[in-house]
């Protein structure tokens, strides 16, 4: 197939192959400061949503997990301690900056053992076939250029029976509060981010990604289209973020 002459970057139109590089160049940017700004722009909830999505896991001792994107490592260190250290975790990210800084908090935290740390692309995981339990990613799909590729490169890692995760910002379920959430998204988030990062632009490429993701029933689409069964989801905080789940059998 031939591959599209452009996507999106935020709310601007680059060339596909672009697209990659530009997403680097922001998270390069963030990458000192990301866990201090995910507390303050979401004023500690992200933590709520991915103790949610790790208690959605099904992972049992001596398991095999993967979390794709997963930067800084919040997703992973919860899966090393789920699946102990018997099991096995591949924390992964295409941004050699973020998994620097995962790789010290897994040391800070005694984990390092566990988790083995591997840059790679999302949508050519280059693991074989049926090789993990579970695989993760949170806030990390929509900066991927190719969803549907990383999908199917998600599912097909998946052993029968296991699960993808995924946690992602969405669209609001309660009308109302849109007004208001873009008034926030588009101008406190980039002062913040000036603030705090000393980068607003960055803060506002993150805000207008979220309007191009995927909302709720068109992702739960795309993991059914990537050969996953029984997808659902969930919607946390009235749709701020979602979890949807797909199975492989």
């Amino acid at each position: 197939m031939n591959e599209p002459r452009d996507t999106d970057f935020g709310f601007e139109r680059v060339p596909w192959r672009d697209k990659a590089r530009r997403v680097r160049g922001v998270f390069d940017s963030v990458a000192g400061r990301y866990d201090l700004m995910n507390d303050l722009m979401s004023a500690g909830a992200h933590r709520l949503w991915k103790r949610y999505l790790l208690s959605q896991t099904l992972l049992r001792p001596g398991q095999r997990a993967l979390d794709v994107a997963g930067g800084t490592g919040d997703i992973a260190r919860g899966l090393a301690r789920q699946v102990g250290s018997d099991g096995v975790v591949v924390l992964s990210d295409i941004n050699a900056e973020m998994l620097t800084r995962g790789r010290d908090r897994l040391l800070d935290d005694g984990l390092a053992a566990q988790v083995s740390v591997v840059q790679l692309d999302a949508e050519k995981l280059p693991f074989p076939d049926r090789s993990f339990h579970c695989v993760t990613i949170a806030f990390g799909l929509r900066n991927v250029t190719d969803k549907a590729a990383a999908l199917a490169a998600m599912g097909r890692a998946l052993k029968p029976g296991g699960q993808v995760l995924v946690l992602e910002f969405s669209q609001l379920a309660i009308p109302a509060l849109r007004p208001l959430y873009d008034a926030y998204s588009f101008q406190v988030l980039p002062r913040l981010g000036q603030l705090f990062a000393h980068d607003a632009e960055s803060y506002r490429y993150l805000a207008e990604s979220i309007r191009r993701h995927p909302d709720q029933e068109t992702l739960l689409g795309m993991m059914q289209a990537a050969g996953l069964e029984n997808c659902s989801y969930t919607n946390l905080s009235g749709g701020i973020v979602a979890v949807h789940r797909g199975f492989r059998y």
